[in-house]
């Protein structure tokens, strides 16, 4: 009996209101009040759980609807009440204790079915025991929080898991196969996992081995993946096409050869039909290990069995071939291919031209490119530009570099780039400055690293002429220089003994936005001291000091060559000592020109102990070394050495 007591008159009865319950009742009014104000019902008792046709309970799906809702409003972004609802499990108790009702394992499993967060996840796990001292989790609520876990990219999944599964062996809960499956999915400690099948007494399926069996390979392990292989197969089972792949591949990478014939051969046997993936990763590997002729069988077997290829497998095929040096098989190949509209990449044409280039067959790269015209973009002719500029092809290169610049509006800045360095490192300055001046009729955007490029190489050749108006053009027409630039002037100017233009590039650093560093100081001096004002380069020495520039090897040896060849042995001397005492490792060339400045000035005692403090520091003699300690020991030094004289400055040149 149901008695029901308002404190206000009583509304009309409706029974077409919506409800918001899990569990419908039916009552029959029995009596009411004179007034009106109470009535007594009798409750009809909620029918029995629904079950199947086996006696099983079903889930109630209006339950497990109402506590997801539950569960999901807390996380919900577009849900009003997560500042009223804090705790979305003080009101799933709430709801759950308004219906004295509680939930089945199969309906906890389907409420953790909808939840995809964790932690949310665990929560609820946890929470099913706390309100019902009476439920038990069983295997399918261990298996959806699994799930759950492993579709999660949290660091923590993994120690989650192995607690969830120790929890699982210590309530004494048995897992099924599905347990297993999931586990080995991404739990990391396959031993354990192939262990619980043996603990809770399972049995394998089909799709248990080829969970572990993929586990092994993502593992990398080839060896463990081929023993789950051969232990499949004893039970008469066997894999679908797609793990028979997965499995040749890592026996191929691996070099496995035999095994994975045997692999290809069951595979066969079985009425698994190979596809084009497996003759490709049995043409690879075949071609890895030197078998060209096997190779070209397997694509053969191929072709005949209707397969047509695709762009892995010619280039697969075409790589064997190159790997076995036959160049015309692997170029015929690459037209078959074109001929079949497959569409050549990078790739294709990288094998293609290794091969030629090692077969001193180069001249069939026109024909190559002739025969795929209509699929040769700006990145193939800019690869083309790149690898022969490197290779040393300046002409081949420069050849393709024309092709390019004449079917593109827009060019590659890469290979553009790379047509210039080559054309700089074969000494074509006309041809080099010449390309850099029409860059921008391709809309390329001339920047400082192409003008420095340049710089530098006019600077190796002494065409001071050309530096000064490539200067100039850069100074008008932009970009500005930067530090690297004004040292590359400094430097090509004091190697051509231009010293006067050489300070002017120094003062012009001066007042620019860029401030000299240590290698713009040791250009000028290397040029003021290699041309003869020695006095001048002194005192730029002791200019950058002043500065905060701290000199390094290259400085004091530069300075050092230029006291000892004005006979300033006392000054080289103590630039030495100087050296040492600012902390600057003097390194072999250092070592040499003070040996060499010792010995012509006859000081063979100090040559001496020079050259043993050379040993105590580690460092090897070189040639250079033992002709100076050959010179000492023979006394044959001072005016006894013949010179040859600078044409320009008259001094008597080094051959250091």
């Amino acid at each position: 009996m149901l008695a029901s007591t308002l404190g206000r008159p009583m509304k009309p009865f409706h029974f077409n209101f919506r409800r918001h319950f899990a569990t419908k009742y039916t009552a029959k009014i029995i009596s009411t009040s004179p007034t009106g104000r109470s009535l007594a019902a009798e409750v009809t008792p909620p029918p029995p759980l629904p079950s199947d046709i086996r006696g099983y309970s079903l889930p109630r799906r209006d339950l497990i609807c109402k506590a997801t809702q539950i569960l999901l409003s807390a996380t919900n972004p577009r849900s009003t009440k997560q500042t009223s609802l804090p705790d979305p499990f003080s009101d799933l108790t709430e709801y759950l204790q308004s219906l004295s009702i509680s939930l089945t394992p199969l309906e906890a499993s389907e409420i953790l079915k909808s939840l995809k967060n964790p932690t949310l996840a665990f929560k609820f796990f946890h929470f099913c025991p706390s309100f019902d001292p009476n439920f038990r989790h069983d295997s399918f609520t261990y298996n959806r929080l699994f799930l759950i876990l492993s579709l999660s990219s949290s660091p923590l999944r993994f120690e989650q898991a192995e607690s969830l599964l120790d929890d699982m062996e210590r309530r004494g809960v048995r897992g099924s196969i599905s347990t297993v499956n999931i586990l080995i999915g991404f739990f990391g400690d396959l031993d354990r996992c192939v262990g619980l099948v043996k603990k809770w007494e399972l049995r394998l399926n089909a799709y248990t081995y080829k969970c572990l069996l993929q586990a092994y390979l993502r593992l990398r392990d080839s060896n463990k993946a081929f023993d789950v292989y051969l232990d499949m197969l004893r039970r008469g089972y066997h894999l679908d096409i797609f793990g028979y792949n997965m499995l040749l591949d890592a026996l191929a990478k691996d070099e496995k050869v035999d095994k994975a014939y045997k692999v290809f051969e069951d595979m066969k046997r079985r009425h698994c039909e190979p596809d084009t993936f497996t003759y490709t990763i049995m043409i690879r590997m075949t071609g890895k290990s030197g078998k060209t002729d096997k190779s070209l069988a397997l694509f053969q077997a191929m072709l005949e069995k209707g397969f047509t290829p695709n762009l892995i497998a010619y280039n697969t095929m075409i790589e064997s071939l190159a790997k076995g040096r036959m160049a015309d098989k692997a170029v015929l190949l690459f037209t078959k291919m074109v001929e079949n509209d497959c569409q050549p990449n990078e790739f294709t044409y990288s094998v293609l031209l290794n091969v030629l280039v090692a077969e001193g067959q180069l001249s069939k790269l026109d024909y190559i490119v002739e025969i795929s015209k209509k699929y040769m973009n700006k990145q193939i002719y800019a690869y083309f530009v790149r690898t022969l500029s490197k290779l040393g092809h300046s002409s081949e290169a420069h050849r393709l570099f024309c092709n390019m610049w004449n079917f593109h509006d827009k060019g590659d800045k890469d290979a553009y780039m790379s047509m210039l360095e080559s054309l700089c490192s074969s000494g074509k300055m006309t041809e080099a400055i010449d390309l850099l001046n029409r860059f921008h009729e391709k809309c390329i955007t001339t920047d400082t690293i192409m003008y420095n490029t340049v710089f530098t190489a006019l600077g190796r050749l002494k065409q001071v002429s050309h530096i000064h108006d490539l200067y100039e053009k850069m100074k008008r027409d932009g970009p500005p220089p930067d530090i690297f630039t004004y040292n590359i002037l400094i430097s090509s100017y004091g190697r051509a003994g231009r010293v006067d233009s050489a300070i002017q590039i120094f003062e012009e650093l001066e007042n620019s936005n860029c401030n000299p560093d240590v290698i713009s100081y040791n250009s000028l001096i290397n040029c003021l001291g290699k041309n003869g004002d020695v006095d001048e380069a002194h005192m730029r020495f002791k200019e950058m000091q002043e500065k905060g520039l701290n000199p390094d090897v290259f400085t004091y040896s530069t300075l050092i060559e230029c006291f000892g060849k004005t006979d300033k042995v006392e000054m080289a001397c103590n630039l030495f000592d100087e050296m040492i005492a600012e902390g600057c490792s003097p390194n072999l060339v250092t070592y040499n020109i003070l040996l060499d400045c010792l010995e012509r000035s006859g000081r063979t005692a100090e040559a001496v102990d020079l050259y043993a403090k050379l040993k105590q520091q580690g460092l090897t003699p070189d040639s250079i070394t033992y002709a100076v300690l050959e010179r000492l020991q023979s006394g044959r030094h001072g005016k006894l050495r013949s010179r040859r004289q600078n044409p320009i400055t008259g001094w008597v040149v080094s051959p250091l």
